[in-house]
């Protein structure tokens, strides 16, 4: 039984966690062994049926209760075939083939990993990462990038086999080509039959006296390779995109796995996003904030004019349809939002103060009025 791990190990909490805390470990670990994101890989199966079945005791107060007094034999009703109780009576039961007809297939959780149906039988590849950094321009237009990544290849010399030339692989004589062997354990609650990954043969139901020099057997090699890729419009910073079949090459004529690129945008000199909004500061001066004017703004698509009118506050928004970032995989953008900044003078000539000081008599402004009296400086030009 001490391969069986322990069902707060697996959900990775302590044992006087919070079912909150067991309910929020569950949904983290059962999202990242789910099946639909990891199709054909058996150890991600074994990982989420593992996780399920821990869930299902640590949420249950009753079943968490007998499992905390009794470990294991307190929640699995295995324990009990044969007429034997958890605490007494012996049984020679094999519970690789118990839990293979609950969840179909071999099933890990007792002395190791079995390893279901036909070792050789094809295998997809794995996975594989690596990240690509772009401008802002080339992440909201998208954009076509050659990224180098370390491939695992199907060796050309065996041709996936691992043997040497004019040679081939032999049956594994410890498990005659199943891939795993039986175990019998004797433990407090009687002797107990597992079967666990083989390991002469490491599981692969077969045995090579010759490998092959240029792969050493494995019958893949791993090489620097580059790839082309097209990066979508309208990503962001730091998430990613999936390019099918790039990935390392399976085993035993297994399909290749997928390449996943995480992106990394460097920023723009003056330009923000939020989502697919572009955002813009836009300074103006003094005078143009209180007049108007036609201003130049910058987009990614090139300059447009766009008319401010007068007595333009600070902070001011002002949203340009459709000039944002174009939707990920979709024709539709965003908005494009123009933040007013109205730029305060500083450093005034004598000329200029007199110029600002017949200004303020004209207006009629007090100087030192109270803010809210509608006598002050700016609050004339919000009247006008």
């Amino acid at each position: 039984m001490a391969d069986k791990r322990d069902y707060y190990e697996v959900l990775g909490v302590s044992k006087g966690a919070s079912d909150e805390e067991i309910k929020k470990a569950y949904r983290q670990k059962a999202k990242e062994f789910h099946p639909d994101l990891h199709p054909d890989d058996s150890a991600a199966e074994a990982k989420f049926k593992e996780v399920n079945e821990a869930y299902e005791v640590l949420s249950d107060s009753d079943k968490r209760a007998k499992y905390d007094q009794f470990g294991h034999a307190g929640v699995d009703p295995n324990f009990s075939a044969g007429g034997g109780s958890p605490f007494g009576g012996g049984f020679d039961v094999d519970l690789g083939d118990i839990f293979g007809s609950f969840f179909g297939g071999g099933f890990g959780g007792f002395g190791g990993s079995r390893q279901s149906g036909n070792p050789n039988a094809p295998r997809r590849g794995e996975d594989i990462r690596t990240r690509l950094t772009i401008s802002f321009e080339d992440a909201a237009k998208g954009c076509k990038r050659k990224v180098d990544v370390n491939k695992v290849h199907t060796c050309p010399d065996c041709h996936g086999n691992g043997c040497a030339n004019g040679t081939s692989p032999k049956e594994c004589p410890d498990c005659h080509g199943r891939g795993y062997v039986s175990v019998q354990q004797r433990t407090p609650f009687g002797t107990i039959q597992t079967q666990k990954s083989c390991p002469k043969c490491s599981g692969a139901g077969k045995v090579i006296d010759n490998p092959c020099p240029k792969c050493r057997g494995k019958g893949r090699i791993s090489e620097k390779t580059s790839v082309d890729v097209e990066v979508p419009a309208g990503i962001d910073d730091r998430q990613s995109f999936v390019i099918y079949g790039q990935g390392n090459s399976g085993i035993n004529g297994g399909t290749e796995g997928n390449l996943e690129v995480v992106v990394y945008v460097r920023p723009h000199p003056y330009f923000t996003r939020e989502g697919y909004t572009l955002l813009l500061d836009k300074h103006i001066s003094f005078t143009q904030a209180a007049m108007g004017d036609k201003l130049r703004i910058p987009t990614l698509e090139g300059d447009v004019f766009f008319d401010i009118p007068p007595g333009t506050q600070s902070d001011t928004a002002f949203t340009l349809r459709g000039k944002g970032i174009q939707v990920v995989n979709s024709r539709s953008k965003g908005d494009m939002v123009v933040r007013i900044i109205v730029d305060t003078p500083k450093n005034l000539t004598q000329r200029q103060k007199e110029l600002m000081l017949e200004l303020e008599k004209e207006l009629g402004v007090e100087r030192g009025a109270a803010p809210g009296s509608k006598k002050n400086f700016f609050d004339k030009f919000k009247n006008q």
